[in-house]
């Protein structure tokens, strides 16, 4: 029977993936949007805003809706949603006397979809007949992070052998992968994890103590990641000398690099492994690796700092979700979209609070970075308030 779910499997990984072409492909063309279509680099970085802010509405409509329309039909229009998207950017931003807002729509049509696999792709790998579903969660979070490795090396190649110039053709092909996806989704098994109509709503889940335990660690989880993450290029820069534009490339490799290796971990030994005290643990390497980070004068050490953040926080997301699904376990759909935008909330508001603080304190990185702290030392106290509770 679990070899009928491989496929399931499968086209989850390659969901994950898309999702992380969603995140990572069009940062890379911000320049090339500034030199083509004249666009403000203060309109630019709106992109990712309206990227993540439409995840956050989709979190919340996934919460009410999605049971309704099912998992099947809500996955293969993330798939659609993703392709329109990265094809659409393509086409569409030259057909506005604005292309910025041409560009904008098409962010917000993929941003659609990467909410959509966001939060049902979790419940249709948990509800899977699997051994060690917390193993299995772990690694199918991993294939996030090789696709961030992936679409950031493989868009790098391609822009060396034929010319970033010719980028509209690098987008169509990111979008084939989805556009096949639609198959392996519209013909897999999918379960659900509880029957129509008998999964917790969300004022019950409001209602229940460990519910709140578990969205404080998820916005902890999504705010300890993207913290760093958002710095990793500045401390390849600092460390290593690389250019602007390498360091930007370089850095977010190594970090999703560590972060995935960190997950492949864990898929491979977790069975073995108490998964509450593994990320006890990770939280206080995380925490060590913040006050590296912030506190060490040598550039280097800040760079492994930053590199060993990304495997520190490796197991955060996953994990939680792995923990608190089984306690829960009438949670269902509302419960996953839940945990889905706190993440969401943690990784807006984490870089956010740094770049506050480090602009109060005289443009010192290394002082948000030490504010940052904060999110792994709350993830710790909480994990132990978590165990104490599920006892």
């Amino acid at each position: 029977m679990r070899n009928r779910y491989q496929k399931t499997l499968l086209a989850c990984y390659l969901g994950f993936i898309t999702q992380a072409i969603t995140a990572n492909f069009a940062p890379l063309l911000f320049l090339k949007f500034h030199a083509d279509y004249h666009i403000p680099l203060g309109k630019i970085a709106l992109i990712p805003t309206a990227f993540f802010l439409t995840q956050l509405l989709v979190d919340l409509f996934c919460a009410r809706f999605v049971d309704m329309i099912g998992y099947r039909r809500s996955v293969v229009t993330s798939e659609i949603a993703s392709a329109l998207g990265l094809a659409g950017l393509a086409v569409i931003p030259d057909l506005f006397s604005d292309p910025f807002l041409g560009i904008l729509l098409c962010v917000v049509v993929y941003a659609v979809g990467s909410g959509l696999i966001e939060v049902v792709g979790s419940p249709i790998v948990e509800a899977c007949p699997f051994d060690h579903k917390d193993a299995v969660m772990s690694l199918l979070h991993s294939f996030y992070c090789w696709g961030s490795v992936g679409v950031i090396l493989l868009s790098t190649l391609f822009f060396a052998l034929f010319g970033i110039e010719r980028w509209k053709w690098l987008a169509c092909i990111w979008a084939l992968l989805p556009l096949y996806n639609i198959y392996n989704f519209a013909t897999c098994p999918i379960e659900h994890l509880t029957e129509k109509g008998q999964g917790m709503t969300i004022g019950a889940l409001f209602r229940t103590p460990l519910f709140w335990l578990a969205i404080v660690l998820m916005v902890c989880a999504g705010a300890s990641e993207l913290s760093m993450a958002q710095w990793a290029s500045a401390y390849t820069e600092a460390a290593l000398g690389f250019s602007k534009s390498l360091g930007d490339l370089v850095g977010p490799c190594l970090f999703a690099a560590s972060m995935g290796i960190c997950r492949v971990i864990y898929a491979k030994f977790g069975p073995k492994m108490n998964l509450i005290r593994f990320m006890i643990g990770s939280g206080i390497l995380c925490l060590c690796c913040y006050l590296l980070a912030s506190l060490s004068s040598n550039p280097v050490l800040g760079l492994l700092g930053c590199v060993l953040c990304g495997f520190s926080v490796g197991i955060m997301w996953p994990g939680t979700i792995s923990i608190t699904s089984p306690r829960l376990p009438q949670g269902g759909t509302a419960l996953f979209a839940m945990l889905a935008m706190a993440g969401d909330l943690g990784g807006a508001f984490g870089p956010s609070l740094v770049g506050a603080v480090t602009q109060q304190a005289g443009d010192q990185l290394q002082t948000g970075m030490l504010a940052g702290s904060v999110f792994p030392l709350v993830l710790i106290i909480t994990l132990i308030l978590f165990r104490r509770s599920a006892r």
